[in-house]
């Protein structure tokens, strides 16, 4: 391929630079890569504490304003591992610099979107594009850079990947609270266009096949968009439909299943298909793929949980939101160097496991939370979840991309960053379906033993009502609604604290699957070594 003899590094000759040597370019356009990214990812969740504010400003429904995510969600899952193939009939740097730019201008027109309609086209065609630029960012850092860089390379990588959707609630609260809404985009416009200009001029990793085209598979391509797209919104929309008591669900459902039945007979039977699943055969990319799915969920679900229990229990503004979630972003940052570090002192098993224990060890901290827990009591278990989404996602990604071959990278890096994005998507529909159910189970029992007949209930209820007497209320009737909220709060936390069980289950167990990984053997994968 054009791109393996692009990137293996030159021959020593005398006078030379030594082979590990990358130039200074080579540098500046892998910084400017993992900014686009930071921000593809970013606009994820820098939306998520503001939905609000954008409802009211585009006089949308309450189930209208949920596809504000679930569009860009949807359009980026399709994207991801469509952009390997993208990227080696026109190149790396046509792929990144023309999503970047589309992607810039996707985020004006968001800022300009009157209504729910021109917002879900915007924000649609905006996660379509920020999927052109995320994979890249992986594949290159496997191809462009030898073994040798890969202790600053990786580290940059997981510090952007984990660090963007953790503080995307801090930046959404400061930015609604100082200026509107709007600026949740225009955030985007000049960065990004300093980004895809930047890329255009620096980037030159490969160059384009454009002899693929001639057999691109559109079949494949419309089976994998009917997949993906169906099972992200299968999963994002229903818990809040009912799952199969919906009519739309049940549809969605069984196009899903003939849509995937599709995509992979025509990933298996082409003989170029649209996304080479081929990558699975490596084991410790099928292991490393899992792990990524696993640390989706822990990723994007604990980013989900917290503001939801600070807003919900503690009364917290976006604002207030954002800056107690910032202390796993500073955590991140801290670790990032540390990590870095560590990838070439430690077996990437090891410190796989570390990270994954730790993990475990912040979810069970979690499993003690009251209606109490403050700032500082958040503290810990936040701060811990840093260093761990930091020293797990280095070795993953070496684990499962440092031993394929160059040629491999571009299609592999999309269908790991896809299997991160769907076990968040999964990991977001399992846990608010448990929400649910377990709060609705908690209030059941909790209603058993706090009834009329109950002589603690009837004493309580009384004092109350005296209190609410006094100041001219239906006392009665306002502490019977005010126990009501009580019970309704209390199987609540309930519910959280079974999801945090399960979640510190998950990690346990993951932290002892280390021992099947195999160890990558050193300078092993990418980059022609």
């Amino acid at each position: 391929m054009t791109d393996t003899a692009e990137n293996a590094p030159a021959p020593a000759q005398a006078g030379a630079p030594p082979s590990d040597h990358v130039p200074l370019r080579t540098w500046i356009a892998f910084i400017v890569m993992a900014f686009g990214m930071f921000m593809a990812i970013l606009d994820i969740q820098i939306v998520a504490s503001a939905l609000t504010d954008i409802q009211a400003g585009i006089s949308a429904s309450a189930d209208e304003i949920a596809w504000v995510q679930t569009s860009y969600l949807i359009a980026e899952v399709i994207m991801i591992p469509l952009s390997g193939i993208l990227a080696r009939i026109f190149s790396t740097r046509v792929v990144f610099s023309v999503s970047a730019a589309a992607f810039t201008a996707c985020s004006a027109l968001c800022a300009t979107a009157t209504n729910i309609d021109q917002m879900i086209i915007y924000r649609a065609l905006q996660g379509f594009m920020s999927g052109g630029m995320v994979p890249a960012v992986f594949a290159v850092s496997f191809t462009a850079f030898p073994p040798s860089k890969r202790s600053t390379v990786i580290p940059l990588v997981g510090l952007v990947a984990t660090l963007a959707p953790t503080i995307g609630p801090t930046v959404g609260g400061y930015l609604v609270d100082a200026l509107s809404w709007h600026w949740l985009f225009l955030i985007n416009v000049i960065p990004g266009i300093l980004v895809a200009v930047s890329a255009w001029l620096l980037i030159d990793f490969d160059k384009p096949d454009l002899s693929i085209m001639r057999h691109f598979d559109w079949i494949g391509l419309a089976a994998m968009a009917t997949f993906l797209g169906t099972l992200e919104y299968f999963l994002e929309e229903g818990n809040i439909k009912g799952w199969f008591s919906d009519e739309v669900i049940r549809v969605v459902f069984v196009v899903m299943i003939v849509g995937g039945i599709a995509f992979f007979y025509r990933s298996f039977t082409s003989r170029y298909p649209v996304v080479d699943l081929r990558a699975f055969g490596n084991f410790n990319f099928a292991v490393g793929s899992i792990f990524s799915f696993s640390l989706g969920i822990g990723l994007y679900g604990l980013v989900y949980l917290f503001p939801l229990y600070m807003a919900r229990i503690r009364g917290y503004d976006a604002l207030m939101i954002g800056e107690t979630m910032f202390v796993t972003g500073a955590f991140m940052m801290a670790t990032a160097p540390v990590a870095g570090m560590l990838q070439n002192k430690l077996d990437p098993r090891v410190m796989m496991g570390a990270g994954l224990a730790l993990f475990a060890l912040c979810t069970w901290q979690m499993t003690h939370i009251t209606a109490e827990w403050d700032y500082w009591n958040l503290f810990w278990p936040q701060a811990g979840r840093g260093v761990a989404l930091m020293i797990s996602m280095i070795p993953v990604s070496n684990i499962a991309l440092g031993t394929l071959p160059p040629q491999d990278i571009k299609n592999a890096s999309g269908l790991f960053n896809l299997t991160r994005n769907l076990g968040g998507a999964v990991g977001l529909a399992v846990i608010n379906t448990l929400l649910s159910r377990r709060t609705d189970f908690h209030f059941d029992r909790l209603a058993e033993t706090v009834n009329a007949a109950s002589a603690t209930t009837q004493e309580w209820v009384g004092a109350l009502s005296g209190l609410y007497d006094s100041y001219g209320i239906n006392g009665e009737k306002a502490a019977v609604l005010q126990l009501d909220q009580i019970v309704n709060q209390q199987a609540w936390l309930m519910a959280f604290i079974d999801i945090f069980t399960i979640l510190t289950v998950l990690f346990v167990c993951l932290s002892f699957c280390i021992i099947v990984v195999r160890k990558p053997q050193a300078g092993a994968g990418g980059g022609g070594h």
